[in-house]
């Protein structure tokens, strides 16, 4: 069985890590390159730099963080934010990212991710779709860092994604985001059930066993987390013993 992967997010904004709840109420967590140093050495697997300054001048100021870090870091990192062109891509990637995510852009122009895909592989895309549950029971993707709903269903979105030629997707629940009330574990499931391409999850998790429950319920391939490691409540080093005390396949 392959190993689970255990992946920190840093949500970026001028230079800083933020985070809030259900993408809103940002608060300053620390500097960006440290943070993300401080992780790799505790063991994570890979880590997310997203960068929500949106504006052309957060771009560029991101494009030289993503250098520094690519200095700072033994481990593979996926940055994203504001990507909405294949030379928006290519920027991050020769800066010295390993993978690139895309959100709002693709939902825009699909045609994207096969753009970026066909130039450096499928294995450079990652497609992050923030989705939230509607009354009438469809989960359904949004834009524009979650403010903005699009006539995009989770599942037959994802589908389509990999279709085009995404590598992994990060399906991020903003009902659960930074709740730190766990993930719903069975959406994860029928996401995964129905992909052939690794699922990341991210929102909700709290606690050692909603990640457990993500990567064995919910069939993720990898767990996304922010809160509980900016705020010290477990080291990524404390999170893998526990897991694989619980029998879960991780790199030590």
């Amino acid at each position: 069985m392959l190993a689970k992967r255990i992946i920190p997010c840093l949500d970026v904004k001028d230079g800083r890590v933020v985070k809030g709840i259900h993408f809103v109420g940002l608060q300053d967590v620390g500097d960006a390159v440290e943070l993300g140093r401080r992780y790799a050495l505790e063991g994570a697997d890979e880590l997310v730099y997203l960068d929500i300054s949106a504006t052309l001048e957060g771009r560029k100021t991101f494009a030289e963080l993503v250098s520094k870090v690519a200095g700072a870091v033994n481990i593979p990192f996926t940055v994203g934010g504001g990507i909405r062109s294949l030379e928006d891509a290519s920027r991050l990637l020769d800066a010295g990212a390993d993978k690139i995510t895309l959100n709002s852009a693709a939902i825009a122009r699909p045609d994207l991710i096969g753009e970026i895909a066909s130039k450096y592989g499928r294995q450079f895309v990652v497609v992050a779709i923030d989705a939230k549950s509607c009354p009438d029971g469809l989960w359904r993707a949004t834009t524009h860092g979650g403010s903005r709903p699009s006539d995009k269903e989770l599942f037959s979105w994802a589908r389509e994604a990999e279709e085009r030629g995404a590598g992994e997707i990060l399906f991020t629940s903003m009902d659960h985001d930074g709740t730190r009330n766990g993930y719903p574990c069975p959406v994860y499931a029928t996401l995964s059930d129905s992909l052939g391409i690794p699922v990341i999850a991210s929102g909700g998790a709290g606690s050692v066993d909603d990640i457990a429950a993500v990567l064995t319920e919910g069939k993720a391939d990898a767990a996304l987390a922010a809160s509980i490691f900016h705020y010290g409540q477990y080291t990524v080093a404390e999170v893998k013993r526990q897991l694989a005390g619980k029998g879960i396949p991780v790199r030590i």
